[in-house]
């Protein structure tokens, strides 16, 4: 069983309103920090202001240059792992026809006159709908993983088994790991391609924006009015599960109409029993292990009732120590 970092910190943007220095001091860390940036993708070494807030003390990890020199020095690889994204791809794209569907058929019944006797049931079957499609798509990608491990066995290859070994040692270093932002498919990519939890142990991790949503069971896209589509959410993938039972919802004051209640009623009760938190600017969330309670400060809780309100972690409820299996 892979050891859990000893805290999870989970925070608002830091883009515009940087707080991870104080949650970091907070939280009694003084050492060096590996930091992770491999959303920004191209812009992954752009990480100077990042360092300054954090008094200078960090060392990049680089993941997304890596990556590109893994492709560069082992072609066959390259080509399998294009392989399996286009398949993602392809999922993503059938799930989404699925999801659509169901989503306007649950709000057909929702608006339906029907009698009260059949309402609540009729309400509960659309909704089972599109969890089990959620679950369906889950099951699909991680299938789709399986597949190209056993294919391609990537941590047994030698590019990767030395960026591994050189990730390790820079880890090993590092009394916190912090994962910032950007592209979040990316990011999850880059983390799984390195198999970077295997490196975490007890360090805390403090991550943000795309970076909270990874360490999260399960990625969830959305945006209640994006410049196209719907504004449907969607499931993107697992994550790394380090902070199991809650859905994370970074930015939540360009993304989320909070005060539009059947958004908020629909989204908490989709993705029950996990808890559907929202990071607005300058908040921040802490789990611990094996302690008794986990804090919190300006997180945003939606409920199934429609109403959205300040998150109030139950103290009797650790991170339980669990892991996630390679990918």
């Amino acid at each position: 069983m892979r050891p859990q970092p000893h805290a999870v910190v989970l925070l608002g943007a830091q883009r515009f309103a940087p707080t991870l220095a104080e949650t970091v001091a907070a939280t009694g860390i003084d050492g060096e920090i590996a930091v992770i940036t491999a959303g920004w993708q191209e812009r992954e070494a752009e990480d100077d202001e990042l360092s300054e807030h954090l008094g200078g003390r960090t060392t990049n990890l680089h993941l997304h240059r890596r990556a590109e020199e893994v492709f560069s020095a082992d072609p066959e690889l390259a080509a399998a792992h294009r392989v399996r994204q286009e398949l993602m791809r392809d999922l993503q794209d059938l799930y989404r026809i699925r999801l659509e569907s169901a989503l306007q058929a649950e709000q057909r019944l929702r608006e339906r006159d029907v009698p009260s006797t059949v309402r609540v049931e009729v309400e509960r079957a659309a909704m089972e709908s599109i969890r089990e499609i959620d679950q369906w798509h889950l099951a699909q990608c991680a299938r789709a993983r399986a597949q190209y491990v056993a294919a391609m066995r990537p941590y047994e290859r030698k590019a990767v088994a030395r960026q591994r070994i050189e990730i390790a040692a820079l880890v090993g270093r590092a009394a916190a790991i912090a994962i910032a932002g950007g592209h979040v498919a990316t990011l999850l990519n880059r983390l799984e391609l390195f198999g970077v939890a295997d490196f975490i142990g007890h360090r805390a991790v403090f991550a943000w924006s795309a970076g909270a949503m990874v360490v999260s069971e399960r990625v969830v896209l959305f945006h209640d009015d994006p410049p196209q589509g719907a504004g449907a959410a969607e499931v993107l993938d697992s994550g790394l599960g380090l902070v199991p039972g809650v859905v994370v919802l970074p930015q939540p004051e360009r993304r989320l109409h909070l005060d539009q209640s059947e958004r908020v009623r629909l989204m908490a009760q989709r993705f029950a029993p996990a808890t559907c938190l929202a990071f607005p600017s300058r908040s921040h969330a802490t789990w611990l292990i094996g302690a008794h309670a986990s804090a919190a400060d300006q997180v945003i809780e939606l409920q199934p009732d429609g109403r959205s309100a300040p998150f109030v972690p139950i103290p009797a409820t650790p991170l339980p120590r669990r892991a996630r299996g390679q990918r």
